[in-house]
């Protein structure tokens, strides 16, 4: 009888850490959105101060607004999995933000140069997403799937926006 308790607590043990395992790159693969959004938010705030255009202050607040709720949905369910959610922002949304402030003060506080500046970082938003839904989606439960896919929805559509604000630019 006491072997068979030891090998019950074995496999018990086990299990708790294949969960915790499994648990911590689900942890990771939401702590990279996270992470991507920290970026957008930092980047539009950097938009904001670069332009003197209410209408586009008003979009980087949307964006901005967009990835704070992002951000907000993918930290509790870190949490959730007894995680510690991500607090910083890439090396590479750092150099977003350091270019958008160059190109900003080299092109003048040109609308259609700051949004070809957040068109890039809407790229690296989409990309990031992508690569997570591609790379570690057997991570997720359904409802982690359905949350990232609705994310990934509405960044979609901020992308196409500011593209949008852009090409008219180009055709105009």
């Amino acid at each position: 009888m006491a072997i068979q308790k030891t090998g019950n607590t074995k496999n018990i043990q086990l299990n708790l850490k294949k969960k915790v395992m499994e648990n911590q790159k689900t942890i990771d693969a939401l702590n990279k959105l996270i992470t991507i959004n920290n970026d957008r938010i930092e980047g539009y705030e950097t938009a904001s101060k670069e332009t003197d255009e209410t209408d586009l202050k008003s979009l980087f607040a949307h964006l901005m607004a967009t990835s704070q709720k992002c951000k907000r949905e993918l930290e509790a369910e870190v949490l959730v999995l007894a995680g510690e959610p991500s607090e910083g922002t890439k090396a590479s949304g750092k150099f977003f933000r350091a270019w958008m402030d160059v190109k900003a003060a080299l092109t003048g506080k040109d609308r259609k140069a700051i949004l070809n500046s957040c068109e890039f970082g809407e790229d690296a938003a989409i990309k990031t997403y992508e690569n997570v839904m591609e790379d570690d989606a057997k991570h997720f439960n359904s409802h982690l799937e359905n949350l990232i896919n609705v994310q990934f929805s509405l960044l979609l559509a901020d992308h196409n926006t500011v593209k949008s604000l852009r090409d008219a630019l180009a055709s105009a």
